[in-house]
């Protein structure tokens, strides 16, 4: 499927040790200065938080749907449960709820108040596909813009060497409409990869020409 997108504005974020891998070009603050209330930053590690900055960067007003992949999600949550289970302890509920693949979405529409759609996916290696062809149904709905986050949290060591992971912590997030902005074009790819949220990143900054996925996706130069 071809078709076009434009991204209006975009924010990253890679913890402090990682940011020297790409250019500074919108990347938010390593030190995360998250306006979250406390009750709610405290559910979140630091990828979760960085996520809900970028989305209330993108979309202050609150009024736009958003769309959040991660291949993970956050493992060390899910994991540190199957090792409570192993031990015959009970699972804590609030652990439980953070697991779940829309936990991030769901601390951020409570903090801002946000009445739009929410959705979550995860797509096997296939996040950053899935989140722009997601996207364009959105605004071919009528929205007139639509907040596409794209997130990994670190990895616990137990999985290290089992999956693909881009090896930080990060977090791309994409303000998208259908007129305004840089234009994103689709073709058919040679070659399917799984994009992480750093080779996102590195394409946004200009640092490649080309993103492949599913497809191979082309972003005009500013």
């Amino acid at each position: 499927m071809s078709f076009s997108l434009y991204i209006e504005d975009w924010r990253g974020w890679l913890p402090e040790e990682a940011m020297a891998t790409v250019k500074p070009n919108r990347l938010i603050s390593a030190q995360l200065s998250s306006e979250l209330p406390a009750m709610l930053r405290r559910r979140l590690d630091d990828t979760g938080r960085a996520t809900c900055d970028i989305l209330r960067e993108l979309d202050p007003q609150a009024n736009a749907p958003l769309v959040h992949a991660s291949r993970h999600g956050d493992t060390t949550h899910t994991l540190a449960m199957l090792e409570s289970l192993q031990r015959g302890d009970p699972i804590s509920p609030t652990r439980f709820s953070m697991s779940v693949h829309n936990a991030i979405l769901g601390v951020h529409s409570i903090a801002q108040s946000h009445h739009r759609p929410l959705q979550a996916l995860g797509a096997c290696g296939d996040e950053f596909d899935a989140l722009l062809h997601e996207s364009y149904g959105y605004l071919q709905a009528g929205y007139p813009a639509v907040v596409a986050a794209f997130s990994e949290s670190c990895l616990p060591a137990a999985y290290q060497g089992e999956t693909q992971h881009p090896g930080t912590a990060c977090v791309i997030g994409m303000r998208l409409t259908l007129q305004r902005g840089r234009a994103i074009t689709a073709s058919t790819s040679a070659h399917s990869a799984s994009p992480t949220p750093v080779n996102v990143l590195q394409w946004l900054s200009g640092e490649t020409a080309f993103l492949n996925g599913r497809q191979r996706w082309h972003l005009e130069q500013e």
